[in-house]
């Protein structure tokens, strides 16, 4: 398959990513579209990787691994925010929640 198809793939997915991010007003929702944003990233960087060749083809998968640590503790910190909002407010909406005093 030519390059071009991954990355409208990928570029399609970041555009779902992003939409979701500035529509829904769920937390959980926001934090699963900015890992579907980040998750197109990757698509990208491995087949931009995959396109240059074997010499060069690691770079990506480098660049994918540390995105996806990266992921690993957004969620990680993310999720403990907001529970602990949740346990304060009863509710995850981010309109609802406007400030961090509590």
């Amino acid at each position: 398959m030519p390059l071009e198809y991954y990355l409208v793939l990928s570029a399609l997915l970041f555009t779902i990513g992003v939409i979701g991010v500035l529509v829904r007003r769920n937390a959980i929702i926001i934090f699963m579209c900015i890992e579907l944003m980040l998750n197109a990233a990757n698509l990208a960087f491995v087949a931009i990787s995959r396109s240059l060749g074997e010499a060069n083809g690691q770079a990506g998968q480098v660049f994918v691994i540390f995105v996806m640590a990266v992921a690993a503790a957004e969620v990680a910190i993310g999720l403990a925010i907001i529970v602990s909002v949740f346990k304060h407010r009863q509710t995850i909406n981010v309109d609802e929640v406007n400030s961090l005093k509590g």
